[in-house]
């Protein structure tokens, strides 16, 4: 890291940055001054804007993505060791076979649950689950269970190739509204280990009302609308489309330098809506874990960064017909994520360096 010129270009304009802010907080031309304490405080502000990354953008950090070590992988190692031989036949399959690369709103990728399971192998798979998340998002995803599929112990999980050895695997959940992986960085290139999904019909209401009432991934929604709603006549022109994508994982396969012009580019928008832009990113990343979350910030900066991505809205399925646009998306060359709200939300989501890594 030391070595790499592009991380003493961020020291040095984050030191300018600050100094900055040293010069404006000590006084200006007036004379005008702050007090001590205003100034300790605006000082450490200051120094934390400038240490934030930003989405999509180039840094200096070192690969990201998680490593066979972290925690929800080396669940996975424990948990593949207490799996009988009648159970690895059932929930077991080489790596490489396609059924890994499966997703889909509402599915049983393999037919046991884990409710059939030990309670051992349930312990380990609610650990391999929680560890996939944030704590907001386990809180989140632990709700949307509930409603969706009767809670976490009917849900299914497979494992592909060998985890705990130095051989590729990957751990799938599956069931109503998830599709959830644990890799290991296994899959290179491809962000939370290939394409995943989650979704929600609010306290098991198929057709949702049009606030989407206790939605727990509405909050998604609401920022995208706020971005719609700064966007001026001509740039609404260009966002708002008539017909939705279809609500399929094929809605997602990766472009490339095939991405077309629907939508409205997100480099033309000015810099305040960008920060919105960003905001939403932060907000779709929030319910996964950290190094999930970092490994997509790596992979959109490396197919171009956020000014790729293209922002889109659509008219049909517009809940009670009051202009919030339930269905929108974002996609660029090697990143596409498909937030198709109505009648309730589908989520489906697929990122990755280069589109042919998906």
């Amino acid at each position: 890291m030391l070595q790499d010129p592009l991380f003493f270009l961020a020291i040095v304009l984050r030191r300018k940055f600050i100094m900055a802010q040293f010069i404006q907080l000590a006084g200006d031309e007036s004379g005008s001054s702050v007090s001590r304490r205003e100034f300790v405080k605006a000082v450490g502000t200051a120094a934390l804007a400038a240490s934030v990354p930003v989405i999509g953008q180039q840094s200096a950090r070192a690969a990201a993505g998680p490593s066979p070590s972290a925690p929800a992988e080396t669940a996975v190692a424990r948990f593949y060791k207490t799996l009988t031989q009648a159970q690895r036949k059932e929930i077991c399959f080489p790596f490489d076979h396609p059924l890994r690369s499966e997703v889909k709103n509402n599915w049983a990728i393999v037919k046991p649950n884990i409710g059939q399971m030990n309670s051992e192998q349930q312990a380990l798979c609610q650990e391999i689950f929680k560890n996939l998340c944030s704590e907001e998002g386990y809180e989140r995803f632990t709700r949307q269970m509930e409603d969706d599929y009767g809670g976490f112990d009917s849900y299914h999980v497979a494992v592909f190739g060998e985890p705990g050895t130095d051989k590729p695997f990957e751990w799938v959940l599956s069931g109503r509204h998830d599709t959830l992986r644990a890799d290991g960085n296994s899959v290179e290139g491809a962000a939370f280990g290939g394409p995943i999904f989650y979704g929600h019909a609010a306290d098991g209401h198929f057709n949702e009302d049009p606030k989407h009432t206790n939605n727990v991934w509405w909050y998604q929604g609401q920022q995208a609308n706020k971005i719609y709603s700064t966007l001026d006549d001509k740039q609404k022109a260009k966002a708002l489309v008539v017909k939705a994508d279809e609500d399929d994982a094929r809605s997602i396969r990766l472009k490339g330098n095939k991405l077309g012009e629907t939508g409205l580019a997100v480099s033309e928008l000015d810099n305040q809506q960008k920060q919105m832009v960003q905001q939403l990113l932060k907000d779709l990343c929030m319910p996964f874990r950290a190094v999930d979350a970092e490994e997509l910030q790596e992979c959109l900066r490396d197919a171009g960064g956020a000014d790729k991505l293209r922002l889109t809205y659509f008219k049909e399925g517009d809940i009670g017909n009051d202009g919030v646009w339930d269905m929108w998306r974002l996609d660029g060359p090697a990143f596409s994520w498909y937030f198709h709200g109505s009648p309730h939300v589908h989520t489906w989501l697929n990122v990755a360096r280069k589109a042919d890594k998906a």
